[in-house]
């Protein structure tokens, strides 16, 4: 078992792809950055995911630790013979690489949507669906603001003041950095698919506490 600290490289992009990684706990970002020294966020990863496998001889991206972080390592080219011995782990992988797949097909769609408040919409339900989190309203968010407009192609500024935007709407609280409550389950679903009417008119029950800080 490996710990990272927070901030810390799991792998670099253009690194010698020698090792496949499991993440068993916390959470991490995968990024590229840009010749303009831009970065783009292309994924989050949690445990369970798979870390490195490519059929590249070096890895595409960089991973690193959001939070604390508990790692699996395993040397490429036994895993690669172990996957290949065992039927069941290649059932496993195949399952792993159609989440890693559905997650890629997910950014897309947040990409394409037109508005701030759709894009953040969506973001916020597709973390509840991915913490299996469906029987509670908290969305724990252990990522920055900076990283979820960066997965998302915003500004933060964007972001922090949509987050406040649907704050003092009463769609969701916000106290925290690091998570939100939804309010009103509905009226995001229905911000996701677009549809921004009657939902910006402030809650006479939304404390001004819940407005959101920026990270």
């Amino acid at each position: 078992m490996e710990r990272f600290e927070p901030g810390r490289a799991i792998f670099w992009e253009g690194d010698e792809a020698a090792d496949v990684f499991e993440v068993v706990d916390g959470m991490l970002r995968a990024l590229r950055l840009l010749g303009d020294g831009r970065r783009i966020i292309v994924g989050f990863l949690r445990p369970g995911d798979l870390l490195g496998v490519s059929l590249k001889e070096r890895y595409l991206y960089t991973v690193e630790a959001i939070s604390p972080v508990q790692l699996h390592r395993f040397p490429r080219r036994r895993f690669e013979d172990e996957v290949a011995r065992h039927s069941h782990l290649q059932q496993q992988l195949f399952s792993r690489l159609r989440d890693e797949m559905t997650a890629a097909q997910d950014q897309a769609v947040l990409l394409s949507r037109r508005s701030a408040e759709e894009k953040l919409a969506n973001f916020f339900l597709m973390m509840r669906r991915s913490e299996n989190s469906k029987h509670t309203s908290v969305v724990d968010l252990p990522m920055t603001r900076l990283d979820i407009a960066d997965y998302l192609g915003m500004t933060i500024e964007t972001v922090s003041r949509t987050i406040t935007k649907f704050a003092t709407s009463g769609v969701i609280a916000a106290p925290e950095r690091r998570s939100i409550t939804v309010l009103k389950m509905e009226t995001l679903r229905s911000l996701a698919d677009g549809d921004e009417r009657e939902h910006w008119v402030p809650s006479r029950i939304a404390p001004a506490r819940y407005a959101a800080a920026s990270a």
